[in-house]
């Protein structure tokens, strides 16, 4: 017999560099040559070796029910070839193990910026209602090794997300 869950919609609002700020930075295109300021992408690379990469993901949809984090480096997430996506983020309180259930929030990112994720910020994305996107991911060589933190709301509360 399988688990009874309810889905939680989660509204998804268009992103912006004020109501993302809790959980890190949208960065948009700049003029060449504009010097370094507090508009550019506030990194923390330093425990480790840096992987930028691409990841192609297929059919990924709205829904979700685990949501990870990163303590010890931000992590930067792009799309290419200008396509939209969306990602559910919890502010980062690095004194708790658990995301807190009613702050999370979801945002609908436009192909033409990138997000940077404060450390330890809960993520579930990237998702994205087309075929396959590929993104451009920023974070440390053994991110998803060492430093990969996730909580299961469908065990730990029967529950799933749509982002809507």
């Amino acid at each position: 017999m399988g688990i009874s869950k309810t889905v939680q919609q989660l509204q998804a609002q268009w992103v912006t560099s004020e109501n993302f700020r809790r959980y890190g930075q949208v960065i948009f295109a700049s003029l060449d040559g504009k010097n370094y300021d507090g508009e550019d992408a506030q990194l923390n690379l330093q425990n480790g070796i840096p992987r930028f990469y691409i990841m192609r993901l297929e059919k990924r949809g709205r829904k979700f029910h685990k949501i990870t984090r990163h303590l010890q480096c931000t992590q930067c997430l792009g799309s290419l070839s200008g396509k939209d996506w969306l990602i559910a983020v919890c502010p980062p309180d690095n004194d708790v193990n658990e995301p807190a259930l009613e702050e999370i929030a979801a945002f609908h990112i436009p192909g033409n910026c990138f997000i940077k994720l404060h450390e330890g910020t809960w993520h579930a994305g990237p998702h994205f209602d087309h075929e396959t996107v590929d993104f451009y991911n920023l974070e440390l060589a053994d991110t998803n090794v060492v430093d990969h933190f996730t909580h299961d709301f469908l065990k730990s509360h029967q529950l799933e997300f749509e982002m809507v």
